[in-house]
């Protein structure tokens, strides 16, 4: 089965896709039947909502808390979440918002509402994380309470309708941690990268030797990008470097690069686990990728377009084109 992971940034319900088909959450329910916590005054998001990381800033604790009452009377709603947004330098960064809306009539009409009943067969398992919302009344007070979920435990449609018809109004941002820096931005480079060398050894994958240049070695349009692999991840299954530096190759260094390429031997045995690697792939259109380890055991791997791969080692004169 396929995992993969998205994350909402842009919408009020975030998504985490974990897998398809599979048995529904059953069992007691994990509600509190306690009554809701009313505070005096609100602050704001950076105070009050859990602090934030790559997943949506959701209300992962709303099926446990009480079901809004008519005890409380909401004329407004803060919305908790996050977005990545492009700076002016053209790096990336998420970002914490805190929106208003001040017409919560059908949001509060679907929060009032029950759970249904929990279904015992087969439910996805997109995991639908709710925001991180509270309501305020006239007085300024304000509530966190329960999202109503459906039979599979998502939040019912009738909050995500209302939700998604909600018009609201961005009243505070923060910084919470960059996501493309905007050196790796100019550089065409994404800020982070797996070492596929590392990957392809320690899987055991098939590869065959690299017999000459990769099929783009005509081609004198190549983006470089080099990643620094933290300590803490070498040695691991899958390690990813971080955005060290990167260019568009010029011609006379693309010859000289694709030259070193084709002097490249057989492996050798060698089990030093690289703290830096290079990518090299067509700026423009489809070609081989090519993966150079710049210290360690110093191996190079072609993939190309139809899925194969070939492991070799680097030439001397590869890795110093390459390393600054």
């Amino acid at each position: 089965m396929t995992r993969r992971l998205a994350v909402a940034t842009a919408g009020i319900l975030g998504v985490v896709l974990t897998g398809c088909g599979a048995d529904g959450p059953t069992g007691e329910r994990l509600r509190g039947d306690g009554p809701l916590r009313v505070t005096e005054r609100w602050s704001s998001c950076a105070d009050e909502a859990p602090a934030t990381g790559m997943l949506p800033a959701g209300a992962t604790d709303a099926p446990t808390l009480p079901l809004l009452d008519d005890t409380f009377t909401p004329v407004a709603v803060i919305l908790c979440g996050q977005q990545v947004q492009r700076r002016p330098d053209g790096g990336q960064e998420l970002v914490a918002t805190e929106r208003r809306a001040g017409e919560v009539t059908a949001l509060v009409a679907a929060l009032r509402l029950p759970d249904e009943p929990r279904y015992e067969g087969p439910c996805t398992l997109d995991m639908v994380i709710p925001p991180w919302l509270a309501l305020l009344d006239q007085q300024g007070r304000w509530v966190r309470p329960g999202i109503p979920v459906g039979p599979c435990g998502k939040p019912r449609t009738e909050v995500t309708e209302a939700l998604d018809r909600l018009s609201t109004t961005t009243v505070a941002t923060r910084p919470v941690q960059e996501v493309e820096s905007s050196e790796a931005a100019a550089a065409g480079c994404a800020q982070r990268w797996a070492d596929l060398v590392a990957v392809q050894v320690a899987t055991g994958g098939r590869t065959g030797p690299v017999s000459g240049p990769p099929a783009y070695a005509d081609r004198i349009v190549l983006r470089l990008c080099v990643y620094q692999v933290p300590e803490r991840e070498r040695g691991s299954g899958k390690p990813a470097g971080d955005f060290a530096y990167g260019r568009i190759l010029t011609p006379d260094q693309a010859e000289a690069v694709t030259g070193a390429l084709a002097a490249t031997g057989p492996v050798v045995a060698c089990a030093t686990h690289a703290g830096r690697f290079a990518v090299l792939r067509p700026a423009r259109g489809p070609g081989a990728d090519v993966y150079v380890e710049l210290d360690g055991c110093r191996r190079v791997l072609v993939t190309a377009p139809d899925g194969s791969a070939s492991l070799g080692q680097a030439a001397p004169a590869l890795t110093e084109l390459l390393a600054g």
